[in-house]
């Protein structure tokens, strides 16, 4: 039986630490929407950028492609969102 290194697991789960920055970026983008501030906005947008480089980590890897797409789908509607937000912020 291989015993587990002091590797993270997030190293061995691309697609998990993908899941869990989206729904990071989830909770992110909800705050902003409920108080459109700059730093909430900025917090948002900085959660949706470790969410995208998660992405690309988790396709490198090429594992649980299902989840990736359905993750894919639900960070392109918060960048979409997120947008709407910061226009209410600038005005």
């Amino acid at each position: 039986m291989a015993k587990h290194t002091d590797q993270s697991w997030k190293q061995d789960h691309p697609s998990t630490l993908f899941s869990n920055s989206v729904q990071k970026a989830d909770r992110a983008v909800k705050q902003a929407m409920s108080h459109p501030q700059e730093i909430a906005v900025e917090h948002a947008f900085n959660a949706i950028s470790h969410a995208e480089n998660a992405k690309m980590n988790a396709i490198e890897h090429n594992e649980h492609m299902d989840i990736i797409e359905q993750n894919i789908a639900h960070l392109e509607q918060l960048k979409q969102q997120i947008e709407e937000v910061q226009d209410i912020v600038e005005d």
